[in-house]
């Protein structure tokens, strides 16, 4: 009887002890924010450590996330010195060539993307979600476009983080945007990643590399490479709700990737005032190698919700 009990007493710890270290190993996967003492700055901490950061400082180009980093490494996949391009800033949204201003590259005096300052709407636990309303202006110059930001970061695994995007563009004139490169969501990744130094770029096509993606529609892209001796990457899925879709895809073998059809628009874009173009991404931050049916299974779930 005696040990039958004990039996007994050891199995409801036994269990006790399972939903105790299941509740823990949930918890630590959450994530959670803190306001840095630099206001121009927004830091993101998933299980005590920096996953990224919100960047929206006053004399900045525009906001932009950087460090993006990998959840096995904790080091940055992404490079905010992107040489030779150094306006490329880790992941970010811009455009160049919106009224004839530069909301792209280096340069203040051309155009920037100015934040009326971000609002933590959702503090964890298993979630942050930011709101921020930006306006795009020249020195001296009213905005000519306003948009507003919703952004949603989870951690869905140890080896996942999901950074949703989304941006509603709102006309305060008339505006028209000519034929560019630059444009719309964008992530240069680190040069240690990229296919030309040994990393994979692949598309919802199965093709790979920027000879075969470059100008090519794709649901989503993704690029992998290895870096202190682990695989991590970063993949970009475009929304169905977004004007193109399957999109173009703007890509290069040193490390960026963007969806955007606007370097395939000979006429460029017009947007009445006061209307408005919305558009929704999610970012994938994994670590390992994912294979294409598990990315489209990613994109599928995403896709449902």
């Amino acid at each position: 009887m005696m040990n039958k009990k004990i039996t007994t007493l050891a199995l409801i710890a036994f269990l006790l002890l399972i939903i105790f270290v299941g509740k823990n190993f949930a918890s630590e996967l959450s994530a959670y924010y803190q306001k840095n003492q630099d206001p121009g700055k927004i830091v993101i901490l998933i299980d005590n450590k920096i996953f990224t950061s919100y960047r929206f400082a006053a004399n900045q180009k525009y906001p932009y996330f950087f460090p993006v980093n990998g959840p096995a490494s904790n080091v940055s996949l992404t490079t905010d010195t992107g040489v030779p391009y150094n306006h490329h800033r880790s992941l970010w949204f811009g455009c160049d060539k919106v009224n004839g201003g530069n909301y792209w590259q280096e340069g203040i005096d051309r155009g920037q993307i100015i934040s009326q300052g971000p609002v933590i709407v959702k503090n964890g636990p298993d979630s942050i979600q930011i709101k921020d309303t930006c306006d795009w202006k020249q020195p001296n110059e009213a905005p000519v476009l306003r948009d507003t930001r919703d952004i949603i970061i989870m951690a869905p695994s140890d080896s996942l983080r999901f950074i949703d995007f989304s941006i509603t563009l709102v006309a305060l004139t008339d505006i028209h945007i000519d034929k560019t490169n630059h444009s719309l969501l964008s992530v240069r990744m680190k040069k240690a990643l990229s296919v030309a130094e040994g990393g994979t770029l692949v598309n919802s096509e199965g093709e790979t590399g920027e000879k075969e993606t470059a100008g090519k529609e794709a649901l989503w892209c993704d690029y992998t490479g290895e870096h202190f001796g682990i695989d991590e990457g970063i993949t970009i899925l475009n929304s169905p709700s977004n004007l193109w879709n399957p999109s173009k895809w703007f890509t290069r073998d040193y490390g960026f990737f963007s969806p955007t059809n606007m370097n395939f628009l000979e006429d460029g874009l017009s947007i009445k005032k006061s209307d408005s173009l919305t558009f929704a991404y999610r970012i994938i931050v994994h670590a390992g190698k994912l294979d294409h049916a598990e990315i489209q299974n990613l994109y599928e779930k995403w896709i449902e919700n």
